[in-house]
């Protein structure tokens, strides 16, 4: 009986040990478990984050390459003040540069008496070898990060004014949009814009507006902003 009793107390030693040893490595094996997990958990954040941070980047890549818009230039020539308040208001409303066409020999009121057949302009009309008119200055700087134009003038016998014309023949508007835009107590826009584009040989020559002499500032602004929609 004594014998049998120490095997009995032998075995649960044995079995309590067991049992011990078994929960310790369930407890190391957990708390590994929690730790591999826990640094998996690390790297997928860390790895969504960098992709997070890379996407962005890229997307502000392409907004800011997409985004960059080239200068816009308002071109006018204005006899008696008329065009270049349109042009003035036409620059506000696109945040455009102005580039006023000014001839080395500046016409007077005089000369843009078209009733006199002996005025300036009624001689450069009869006689186009006369329309030659030199400017002031005809180029424009940084005129290749120019992408929109608009070209102003009052309108002469159905025509732009011709000092323009030394403008458009001085320049290569190759990728740039061109608008013509006029103003004149009664004649129409006419041939003029399309004669202009002929003239350029080169250009996209949109279709011009005619404004009325006493033109309101807001139909001006309209007008800019129909052509943005």
């Amino acid at each position: 009986m004594r014998k049998r009793g120490f095997i009995l107390m032998t075995v649960c030693i044995l079995i309590v040990g067991m049992l011990a040893g078994c929960g310790a490595r369930s407890g190391q094996d957990e708390s590994q478990t929690q730790s591999n997990t826990g640094a998996a958990s690390e790297n997928e954040s860390s790895a969504a984050t960098t992709e997070d941070d890379s996407t962005e980047a890229s997307n502000e890549a392409e907004t800011d390459g997409d985004g960059t818009q080239g200068k816009t230039l308002v071109v006018y020539f204005s006899a008696t003040g008329n065009t270049e308040r349109v042009a003035e208001v036409i620059a506000d409303t696109t945040d455009g540069e102005l580039f006023e066409l000014e001839p080395v020999d500046p016409y007077t009121d005089e000369d843009l008496n078209y009733n006199d057949d002996n005025s300036r302009v009624s001689q450069e009309y009869a006689d186009e070898s006369l329309r030659n008119v030199e400017l002031v200055a005809d180029t424009v700087d940084d005129w290749q990060d120019v992408e929109r134009i608009y070209i102003g003038y009052p309108v002469w016998w159905g025509i732009a004014a011709w000092p323009v014309n030394t403008f458009v023949e001085a320049n290569d508007f190759t990728g740039k949009t061109v608008i013509p835009f006029c103003t004149s107590a009664s004649s129409g826009l006419g041939d003029s814009g399309e004669l202009l584009a002929e003239l350029a040989g080169t250009g996209d020559w949109q279709e011009g507006m005619r404004f009325r002499s006493s033109v309101s500032d807001e139909d001006v602004v309209a007008w800019v902003e129909s052509l943005e929609q």
